[in-house]
């Protein structure tokens, strides 16, 4: 009596993504496609504290599609860019951001620091 090994037939399987992997650049498509404030084009790129302030009070004051008010808005975005740029933000432009913060809350009649 002869004994039959079975064997089973692998095949190998492709891995197929359905989507594309994420970048890690989420943020910056945040940036670009926010639906709270319609950000001046490069505003973070000026060295101008007080420029990106306004800048900043200007946008969140015009948007209709915000949540909260127009001074949280404007904070945040500004907060969420410094966050984003993390320890590849030089010293120099943080502080700077850092200024345009101060600015932003006196332009909004808060208690700057």
């Amino acid at each position: 009596m002869a004994t039959t090994t079975s064997r089973k037939k692998t095949t190998a399987r492709k891995k197929t993504r359905s989507a594309k992997k994420p970048t890690r650049k989420w943020s910056a498509r945040v940036m670009k496609t926010s639906n709270a404030l319609d950000l001046q084009d490069r505003i973070f790129k000026s060295g101008n504290a007080e420029q990106i302030a306004r800048s900043l009070k200007r946008s969140a004051e015009r948007s209709k599609r915000r949540k909260g008010t127009p001074f949280q808005s404007a904070m945040s975005m500004l907060n969420f860019y410094i966050n984003r740029a993390g320890k590849n933000l030089p010293a120099r432009k943080k502080n700077i951001l850092e200024k345009a913060k101060n600015k932003l809350r006196g332009l909004f009649g808060r208690a700057e620091r």
